[in-house]
């Protein structure tokens, strides 16, 4: 038997955009618009306008000439822009949707995990939608019998499951969503940013279950934006930009690239940044890493002072702000997080627009590279949230004396200490 899972090759997938949704037409809508069609056409030609399908909707290459394999048991990241192409190749392959060109091979039973609560039917219960729910996503009554309590505890909804689902807070929905989904014991799993819903509690709950799956040797493709989620659970990544295949390869490497391409300067415009999220209103326009002279750097030397200036816009008139800041390392872990509301420092008069700036006096990181997420709040509400606003390199360092540092596999954050040693005797 082939070890291969999936096999993909010269997939493409090409979308009408700027066309009107039809509506549903009986046989006499039919006849009907083929015989006015050719009168409404000439009124189009009188009046100058486009008569054409073509002229009417243009065409975007979602996927463009995407070919790869995924061997059995391979757990594989896709990452990359909004819009990349990651969501369309997943429904092509869980058979959603149909490639334009090209043709994907799937070797095995295959479970989706695209839209978490998609099938839930609002009028009936807990109890109800699993039954129903499973039955969509391919699981027998049998199978479901016997995972039922299971999914009932993963859910934490006991109390609620002969509920109907309509009653449901938005975490209980989701958390029963997932754990019908996650249940699964498909040979094949397509999962497409679940950890992006629920909060922080349920969210770890969910990289755990799948790592489990991950580690019980199926095969997994994981679609995400949080990239310590994608380099804890995938050994290899495929990063996908503009529909295209732009790299594949050990994650380390491929996210290092992705990150470094996102944010190439020290100086960084966030704007038109596809990755944030919030409530709009008040929200960051630029970032810049300053060195030790105050002059924009993308690199910075441990033991010096370094600087990260936030530019932002108000447009609602708020009045009070605070500003939180990760400083991720390359393995997707949260070295440090500087918050106002930790060193008690709060914006009292918001302008229109304005600069935040964040002093670290003495860098402590090791020689690597890291990036940053930037949020903004207003009365704890969070109005903008950029993900991957900014990445830095530590190339050198002068934090110890004599210029040595930890390798970063021992070491996420240095810190300054001092050894003694003294004698004892011994009778």
């Amino acid at each position: 038997m082939s070890d291969i899972a999936i096999r993909v090759e010269h997939l493409s997938k090409q979308y009408h955009i700027g066309r009107k949704q039809e509506k549903y037409r009986t046989l006499r809508d039919t006849l009907a618009e083929a015989f006015v069609a050719p009168f409404r056409r000439a009124g189009r030609l009188l009046r100058g306008q486009a008569t054409g399908a073509a002229e009417l909707s243009e065409t975007i290459w979602a996927l463009r000439d995407v070919s790869f394999e995924v061997k059995r048991g391979e757990v594989i990241g896709i990452i990359g822009r909004n819009g990349a192409g990651k969501s369309t190749l997943l429904k092509i392959l869980s058979r959603i949707t149909e490639p334009t060109e090209g043709y994907a091979e799937i070797h095995g039973r295959v479970g989706s995990l695209l839209e978490v609560g998609t099938g839930f039917h609002n009028e009936l219960t807990g109890r109800e939608n699993i039954y129903l729910n499973g039955a969509i996503l391919g699981m027998k009554r049998a199978e479901i019998d016997r995972k039922f309590d299971e999914i009932v505890a993963f859910a934490e909804v006991e109390k609620f499951i002969d509920t109907p689902v309509k009653h449901y807070s938005s975490g209980m929905y989701l958390r029963l969503a997932f754990a019908v989904a996650a249940h699964l014991e498909p040979e094949i799993l397509l999962v497409d940013e679940v950890l992006a819903v629920g909060d922080a509690a349920f969210q770890k709950k969910c990289l755990g279950k799948m790592e489990d799956v991950a580690q019980e040797g199926r095969t997994v493709l994981f679609v995400s934006h949080n990239m310590s989620a994608v380099q804890a659970l995938c050994p290899r990544t495929i990063l996908l930009r503009q529909g295209q295949v732009a790299l594949d390869g050990p994650t380390e490497s491929v996210v290092r690239e992705y990150l470094a391409n996102l944010t190439e300067g020290a100086e960084q415009a966030l704007e038109d940044n596809p990755e944030r999220t919030g409530s709009g209103g008040v929200y960051l326009t630029a970032a810049r890493v300053l060195d030790e002279t105050h002059q924009p750097t993308r690199h910075l030397i441990a033991g010096r002072p370094a600087s990260f200036e936030l530019h932002y816009r108000n447009l609602i008139g708020a009045k009070r702000a605070n500003v939180a800041m990760t400083i991720y390392n390359h393995l997707g872990i949260a070295v440090t997080n500087c918050d106002t509301v930790l060193t008690g420092f709060s914006v009292e008069e918001m302008g229109p627009e304005g600069i935040l700036t964040c002093h670290i006096p003495n860098l402590p990181f090791p020689i690597g590279q890291y990036y940053v997420a930037v949020a903004i709040y207003v009365n704890g509400k969070q109005m903008d949230l950029v993900p991957n606003a900014l990445v830095f390199d530590v190339d050198s360092s002068t934090f110890f004396k004599n210029g040595r540092t930890p390798k970063v596999r021992y070491c996420a954050c240095m810190v300054s200490h001092q050894w003694q040693h003294e004698t004892t005797n011994h009778r």
